[in-house]
């Protein structure tokens, strides 16, 4: 009675270890498990089993015969066979072997070792397992776009074998198909562990001129859209990262495409600290700024004041000396420029600026500059019916009306061109509503006189002094 309990409880437990031995193995399976030891000739692994695994340590060493290990590190590898209480390893089918083991690669979907001898219409000769010659087509070589195929020829890499006829006369193998197998369990990892909003540590791939690619995990790439790589839109992919360089991105969310493709979103920029927080603390209406041409549209052109923020300067304050009718005739893009700032809408996301303005209004303090009854001298503008237009400095232009034309001795003064030197006395000036009223020089009346000969000769200027001493001598 004794012993029968004894043998169950032994039994028992004999099961209970199978239990906690995780599930069996088959060939073709893929594990991942701990160095146990490193022998001469044989590297020995936890596979997670009852039994240990054994790699051979030819197979786990470089193109220089090193072996980069050490008990204790963690190794991904397949499931090679089963036989006599043994689990082989091998990172794929080795350089040699026969039909039987293409047969067992092909059927238990064991990478095999190849190499790309050359390009071929519609793919790639490799030579797989040593000598055997097999087909990849030029869509199975990668799972994303080959831009320069023959960069990849004399390239070692791993294939699934997809078929294998004619006793291994017609070989067809697929890389893309063992690098979706590799990225659906690298995905399936990943999604259990982040989720869009989190911030995750990559090496840029690849730099494109629409943006950057990014491992994010073994054999999984995001895509960072230049959109998303700076809050600065006045910079370029390879400006902020290179090919290697380590960075962090947010994860922005995941996206199946046709065809089972996986699109993942990533962000550099949502990284950092948004340049529009905090907006009236860095900047203050009223102040000149110096900001970088970013875009010439037909209505102004966007400034880049600081990396991130971006007003706007409409056409209408492009200039007081002139009218502007296309913006990019005044600036272009990459300028640096002085602008004024003239209103904040941090919620719009919005700054006005003004270029005339920071370069200074040429109708402040005119009516100190131009008293009525000076003589001044300016140039034609052009001629209207209602009368003369005498620009006196840039930006400043006043009117002579035709009314005073028709009055005036000098009949030569009708007759400038524009462009032409005139004398001509300042009427009346409206600074408020940027008017000068302008009169011919011969045109002061007599009643004018008494005002314009008591003014102080300080403000008549040179022309204005000889007129009025030739007019009291005339008087």
């Amino acid at each position: 009675m004794q012993e029968r309990e004894e043998e169950q409880s032994f039994a028992q437990m004999l099961a209970d270890s199978d239990m906690d031995a995780g599930p069996e193995l088959e060939p073709g399976d893929k594990i991942r498990g701990k160095v146990i030891s490193i022998g001469k000739d044989q590297v020995y692994v936890d596979t997670g089993t009852k039994v240990d695994g054994v790699a051979d340590r030819e197979d786990l060493q470089d193109s220089e015969g090193n072996l980069d290990l050490k008990e204790g590190d963690m190794l991904e590898l397949f499931v090679v066979s089963r036989k006599h209480g043994e689990i082989r390893l091998a990172s794929s089918f080795g350089a040699h072997g026969g039909l039987e083991q293409l047969m067992q690669a092909m059927e238990q979907e064991i990478p095999v070792q190849g190499r790309v001898k050359e390009t071929c219409k519609g793919g790639f000769r490799v030579l797989v397992m040593g000598n055997h010659l097999a087909f990849c087509p030029m869509s199975q070589i990668d799972n994303r776009m080959v831009d320069d195929s023959e960069s990849l020829v004399g390239g070692t890499f791993l294939f699934l074998v997809s078929r294998v006829e004619g006793n291994a006369r017609n070989i067809v193998v697929s890389r893309r198909a063992l690098l979706d197998k590799e990225q659906a369990e690298s995905l399936q990892n990943f999604s259990s562990r982040f989720s869009p909003g989190d911030e995750i540590n990559g090496s840029v791939t690849r730099v494109e001129p629409y943006g950057i690619f990014v491992e994010i995990a073994p054999g999984l790439e995001g895509l960072v859209h230049i959109s998303e790589m700076s809050w600065s839109r006045n910079v370029s992919p390879e400006e902020i990262v290179s090919v290697g360089e380590n960075v962090t991105v947010r994860l922005l969310g995941i996206e199946e495409k046709d065809k089972g493709q996986i699109r993942i979103g990533l962000s550099m920029k949502q990284t950092q600290a948004d340049p529009w927080d905090g907006i009236n603390d860095t900047f203050e209406v009223g102040s000149v700024v110096e900001g970088v041409v970013t875009r010439v549209t037909s209505f102004g052109v966007f400034v880049e004041l600081t990396p991130g923020i971006e007003g706007l300067v409409h056409i209408s304050e492009m200039s007081y000396l002139k009218r502007v009718n296309k913006p990019k005739d005044e600036v272009q893009p990459g300028q640096r420029i002085r602008v004024k700032i003239k209103g904040i809408e941090p919620a719009q996301r919005r700054i006005s600026l003004s270029l005339r303005d920071a370069e200074g209004d040429p109708w402040d303090g005119v009516a100190s500059r131009y008293v009525k009854g000076s003589l001044v001298e300016g140039r034609v503008e052009k001629r209207e019916d209602f009368g003369l237009l005498g620009a006196l400095e840039p930006g400043v232009v006043g009117l002579v009306p035709a009314s005073m034309l028709n009055r005036a001795q000098d009949a030569g003064l009708t007759h400038k061109k524009p462009g032409e030197n005139v004398k001509i006395v300042i009427d009346a000036v409206d600074e408020a509503d940027r008017r000068i009223t302008l009169a011919p020089a011969d045109s002061v009346q007599s009643d004018d006189w008494k005002s314009y000969a008591a003014a102080p000769e300080s403000s008549l200027g040179t022309l204005g002094i000889k007129l009025k001493k030739a007019m009291e001598g005339k008087k």
